[in-house]
């Protein structure tokens, strides 16, 4: 048996989240098998919250030196990954790329040779990236009958795309330009990945966790055969509401009562996301509020380990709105937290740093 606050401290643990760790930036984003990263600039801030020391030039210079990459992976969604990763990630998740693919262009595209489209994506890339828009004008002379940003949007299932700097470089703005994984990274896919590295990459940062976790993180589906074949290797709970879990067995698994900091959690953070039941870490009700219908996922303030509420910045001022009041010791951390972060994110205008929405 495991309660809800084991697996929250477990899980905050394997998410770097109860202390802060000296530790490479690489080093992290590989432990959290990536970051997620829809919008260029809150990994930063996700590496911010989990490491000592943390500068924007530990991961603005992998980005420019392609040691790491942003690219669509696990959940068809943009994440920021070590080269490595990404060429052993995208030949895994190119399964759900496919069900991407024909459920929303099967009609659109229809007539649309998926093999002479992916062939056309690459040759129109050969030259330099470009962007979706340059592409699907290249790919919609090819094939004139269909949109021409349907067309983009196919060939970045199609092919393995990565979206190249300045975009997501700290203190620089780009266009999202797309060019070929290989070509990027001057190495070709991994060309047997194994599903069950995988497996237990997941559950060294988010277990421990269930198939059906595993499965809402990474967006595949057929997990469980996987988890069964790996059941010897593994350690098995059961949750408050009967449900089996899995785990590496000589993973961290804090105990109740092991106190977590107040911390400001990035947007699009994967702690918030990484598993089917979140309610480790998030009521259903704030789930609602911080998670919106149009996609967008807040930063939130954790308080005791889990969501107590939203915190937004606007240049050099943070904005904390708490859910519900927090005690004042917790104010006070989440006051020391968001002057820390200003003090990262806004060095020049420290004369400016404000908080508001507590203690006030």
């Amino acid at each position: 048996m495991i309660s809800t606050r084991e697996l929250n401290r477990a899980t905050l643990a394997r998410q770097l989240l109860l202390r802060r760790h000296a530790m490479p930036a690489l080093e992290a984003v590989e432990h959290l098998v990536g970051l997620q990263a829809q919008a260029p600039f809150p990994p930063y801030f996700g590496l911010w919250s989990r490491l000592d020391g943390f500068t924007p030039d530990e991961l603005a210079r992998p980005l420019l030196e392609r040691e790491a990459v942003r690219m669509v992976l696990m959940r068809g969604t943009v994440h920021l990954v070590t080269a490595a990763d990404a060429l052993t990630l995208r030949p895994l998740t190119q399964p759900l790329l496919d069900r991407y693919l024909n459920a929303a262009f099967g009609r659109s595209l229809q007539g649309v040779d998926a093999d002479q489209l992916a062939k056309a994506g690459r040759e129109a890339l050969v030259e330099r990236p470009l962007t979706a828009a340059e592409l699907g004008a290249h790919l919609a002379e090819r094939f004139p009958g269909a949109a021409p940003g349907d067309l983009a949007l196919a060939a970045r299932c199609l092919v393995p795309l990565v979206q190249v700097p300045p975009r997501a470089v700290w203190g620089k703005a780009g266009r999202t330009a797309y060019a070929p994984m290989e070509d990027w990274l001057e190495r070709p896919p991994h060309p047997d990945p194994s599903p069950e590295r995988l497996v237990l990459r997941y559950l060294a940062a988010f277990g421990p966790a269930t198939v059906a976790d595993a499965q809402a993180w990474s967006g595949l589906t057929g997990l469980r055969e996987i988890v069964e074949r790996l059941r010897p290797r593994l350690a098995v709970f059961r949750d408050e509401q009967g449900r089996e879990l899995f785990d590496l067995p000589d993973a961290p698994r804090p105990g109740a009562d092991v106190p977590a900091p107040v911390r400001l959690v990035a947007p699009f953070d994967n702690v918030l996301l990484g598993h089917a039941d979140r309610t480790r870490i998030i009521s259903d009700e704030h789930r609602k509020t911080v998670i919106t219908i149009n996609g967008q996922v807040l930063g939130t303030v954790l308080a005791d380990g889990f969501v107590r509420g939203v915190w937004k910045r606007e240049g050099p001022v943070v904005t904390i709105e708490p859910f519900a009041p927090l005690t004042p010791g917790q104010e006070e951390e989440a006051r020391a937290e968001a002057l820390a972060l200003l003090a990262f994110a806004e060095p020049a205008k420290a004369d400016r740093h404000e908080v508001r929405g507590i203690g006030s």
